[in-house]
């Protein structure tokens, strides 16, 4: 079965069906028990009143037992003689003898006592009789009786027992019809389940159908700006659309910024190559119009454009930060000894030792490097790097003493292709892209990249990293 709402009303009806079956089951039990019961109860009472009268001395063939299709009766000495039965009794079984004759007995009132002696009386047993199930043949009628034995002194001291039966053809009857209205019930039962389970499934999945038929045209049109209909209620079915809803977004956002990357990306590598292009053509009509220094530094360019977004490319795609102990301070000494050319020489101040961090030493370089040139970019005199302790880690700060970052812009610097007017205005602008990667490497080692005000009245970019747990950091190696 491949539909949801035929499997929903299968497994339905088939729980129904089990519980009815057991709780059907359960009734008729008990029934049957109750039923047992009241007939061991009537069986008792009939023992009982037979009994009485044995004790009373009555004559074992002048007792009185009643009906005897109702209670037949049979009573036994204490070697298991019959010593009285009831009329018209045939045949009987259950009661520990199938004899259905007196054997000759000597009777209550006989000579043991003398005629003027008042020969006492005898006693029932008050304990707990002893029931079973038998059958007794009356008048040439087999039936199913409830026995119950009931033990009775004779007032010659002779212990007797008296079983007397009930018959079970009522409680027959009863479980017969309990029985019979349950299965005649069961299938109209099962049908009804079934069917409101068809309806109430079919209602609920209404609104998925609307969301998969949405979702199917969107996949066709390839329009993610459209969206599944939201029903209005709370449950799962609400929150499936919701979270579909947030995914298109998500997915909207993400092939937005795919787009406009490969635009912007595009658009920057046209302007080295074009350049590049004319100068190789001028070089190969005129070689000595031939700019080598414009050539190598718009092939720097472009190396370091396309080295740009093939890390952005690995950052989208999910690359994972690596989990090697890197000491930042010696990471900061180490990238700034090595920037010889630099335009305005960089003040280093590590305040703390042990400033590790776990991470990807190649990716934090990155990071370092980058703020640099941004510093170098928009400086005018100064630039320094701190490295210290934070409350949660490492804190790495970058000032310079250039015209900042205004307030409204410090969220959208960190934009792709993003550069502010000042920046376009000089040639060595960049791409727009360092402090781009510079937060998205900060975000996946777990840390913050942010920017504010220098005391100098240039920008200052904070990069906060977490201290690593012992556990998580090989040991000591650098990568």
């Amino acid at each position: 079965m491949r539909s949801v709402r035929a499997r929903a009303a299968l497994g339905a009806t088939v729980v129904v069906a089990l519980a009815l079956g057991a709780a059907g089951l359960a009734v008729l039990l008990v029934l049957r028990a109750n039923l047992t019961d009241q007939a061991g109860l009537q069986a008792e009472v009939a023992a009982r009143e037979v009994a009485g009268q044995v004790a009373l001395g009555v004559p074992y063939d002048q007792l009185d037992t009643g009906d005897e299709e109702e209670h037949p009766v049979q009573v036994t000495d204490e070697d298991g003689r019959v010593v009285a039965v009831s009329k018209d009794l045939e045949a009987i079984s259950g009661t520990g003898t199938d004899r259905v004759a007196a054997s000759g007995t000597a009777g209550a009132g006989d000579d043991d006592h003398d005629g003027d002696e008042d020969p006492g009386r005898g006693e029932v047993s008050t304990d707990e009789p002893d029931f079973a199930n038998g059958t007794a043949t009356v008048d040439g009628d087999r039936a199913d009786y409830r026995f119950a034995a009931v033990e009775a002194t004779d007032p010659a001291g002779r212990t007797l027992t008296v079983h007397a039966g009930a018959p079970l053809a009522a409680e027959r009857r009863a479980v017969d019809s309990v029985r019979s209205a349950m299965l005649a019930g069961l299938p109209v039962v099962l049908l009804v389940v079934a069917g409101v389970t068809w309806l109430v499934t079919r209602r609920a999945l209404r609104p998925v159908e609307g969301i998969r038929r949405e979702m199917a045209a969107i996949t066709a049109s390839e329009d993610l700006a459209r969206r599944v209909p939201e029903p209005g209620s709370r449950d799962e079915v609400a929150k499936l659309a919701r979270t579909t809803n947030e995914t298109l977004a998500a997915l909207e956002e993400s092939v937005g910024r795919q787009r406009r990357f490969v635009a912007d990306a595009s658009h920057e590598l046209r302007s080295p190559i074009a350049s590049l292009r004319t100068q190789l053509e001028v070089g190969a009509a005129h070689p000595e119009l031939l700019d080598v220094p414009g050539a190598v530094a718009d092939t720097v360019r472009l190396q370091a454009l396309a080295a740009d977004l093939l890390l952005l490319a690995r950052l989208d795609a999910g690359e994972r930060a690596g989990r090697t102990r890197v000491d930042l301070g010696a990471l900061v000494r180490e990238e700034v000894s090595q920037r010889v050319g630099d335009r305005i020489p960089v003040t280093v101040s590590v305040r703390d030792g042990g400033l590790e961090v776990a991470g990807s030493r190649g990716q934090l370089a990155r990071v370092l490097g980058n703020l640099l040139d941004n510093a170098e970019r928009h400086a005018v005199r100064s630039v320094s790097v701190t490295v210290g302790r934070s409350a949660d880690g490492v804190l790495v700060t970058v000032t310079d003493d250039g015209s900042g970052v205004p307030e409204a812009e410090r969220e959208r610097v960190f934009e792709r292709f993003v550069r502010l007017d000042e920046a376009r205005a000089r040639d060595d602008g960049g791409a727009g892209l360092g402090l781009a990667i510079a937060r998205d490497v900060a975000a996946r080692h777990g840390g913050r990249l942010t920017v504010g005000s220098a005391p100098e009245g240039g920008a200052r970019f904070e990069l906060s990293l977490p201290s690593p747990p012992r556990s998580s950091i090989a040991g000591g190696a650098y990568r």
